[in-house]
């Protein structure tokens, strides 16, 4: 049996905010997977979100157009103060 996860965006930055409500855009988000058999993790994801603003999952993969593109959304989640979080790093209420 395969486990499913529920995942819970805790931060998001996008690679263009001018397209934002206009055009698909990739974004970089922290969150918390949530998995059926209880556990939890934390991770990072690329994902699209569509015009209307709602993402477009693509069973764990997304499309990232070049390189360029990647590190300047990992930059931006640098600048915003999360993008050096780990699973070991955040604090949960387990702990």
């Amino acid at each position: 049996m395969s486990l499913k996860a529920d995942v819970e965006v805790l931060e998001e930055v996008i690679y263009d905010d001018a397209l934002k409500g206009k055009s698909w855009v990739l974004c970089f988000q922290w969150c918390t997977y949530h998995y059926s058999d209880g556990t939890s993790e934390n991770g990072y994801r690329f994902i699209w979100r569509r015009p209307d603003g709602s993402l477009q999952p693509a069973m764990g993969q997304a499309r990232i157009p070049n390189i360029f593109v990647a590190e300047t959304l990992m930059s931006k989640a640098k600048a915003e103060g999360w993008g050096f979080n780990s699973n070991s790093t955040v604090k949960s209420d387990n702990k």
